[in-house]
């Protein structure tokens, strides 16, 4: 790779491209910088013709990307909450589903927020058994603005979506595999070998095939819901919740919502 990385790693193995979010002290949470690095290694993974799969994971063993990162946009407006989710679905979370190279998340611990929305935009999810996912948004005045009202009722439907989403609840890995939201659980240390292997198979196979069959696979649901999506979660940004929501959880204390 030909450009600095802060927040991240990439690495090269056999035809197997490696990225680890690397924000450890974080819990590896998304920002800007986060995200357009990611942009980045992920354009150049898929246009080496060398890489035949992506592998993405957190460093460390609590998580694997927990969620946003809050104070970058606590003060935003209703228009600059849109262009935030707008802008990083298409450098990131839309890039990745509709990416010719198959891309595997390897859940290594929380997977909450822009987290899970990553790992939803994967091409399919393997999970350490100490893993907890979940949408937390709605506990800050938001909706899930990567995605997440879209992928995550495709993935568990759209019951199993509104509870998770409506309680902003987490749940365990092994709820997770029995709903389809993981494909496959495993203990930690066997988490990127498993991948691995997976990631192997894959490679067997013609990446001309591979890259129709994603194609394929993804006309199959519509994406008109993403525009509402992006809309409706910049406009939570103008309503007393949101800004109650934030502030709490900056100050580490329980919110007092208003309906407002």
């Amino acid at each position: 790779m030909n450009f600095e990385n802060i927040t991240i790693e990439i690495k090269q193995q056999m035809q197997i491209g490696v990225i680890t979010i690397n924000r450890p002290k974080k819990l590896n949470a998304l920002n800007k910088a986060t995200i357009e690095e990611l942009n980045n290694a992920f354009v150049a993974l898929d246009q080496d013709a060398e890489v035949r799969v992506i592998i993405i994971t957190g460093a460390g063993d609590r998580a694997f990307v927990a969620g946003a990162d809050i104070s970058e946009f606590a003060n935003y407006s209703e228009y600059e909450g849109s262009q935030l989710a707008a802008k990083g679905q298409e450098l990131l979370f839309n890039l990745i589903e509709n990416l010719s190279t198959p891309v595997i998340a390897a859940i290594n611990g929380f997977a909450l927020g822009g987290g899970l929305e990553l790992a939803m935009a994967c091409h399919f999810r393997v999970a350490s058994d100490n893993a907890r996912m979940g949408l937390p948004e709605t506990s800050l005045g938001l909706i899930p603005g990567y995605g997440g009202t879209q992928r995550l009722p495709q993935l568990v439907g759209k019951g199993r979506a509104l509870e998770m989403i409506l309680t902003a609840g987490m749940i365990g890995t092994e709820k997770a595999l029995m709903w389809g939201l993981i494909n496959h659980m495993v203990a930690l240390e066997q988490l990127l070998p498993l991948c691995e292997k997976i990631a192997s198979k894959i490679i067997n196979n013609s990446p001309v095939a591979v890259a129709s069959a994603i194609s394929a696979v993804n006309s199959g649901f519509g994406d008109q819901g993403y525009p509402k999506e992006i809309e409706i979660f910049g406009a939570c940004f103008g309503t007393e919740d949101f800004k109650e929501g934030t502030q709490a959880f900056l100050e580490k204390r329980k919110a007092e919502f208003t309906g407002k």
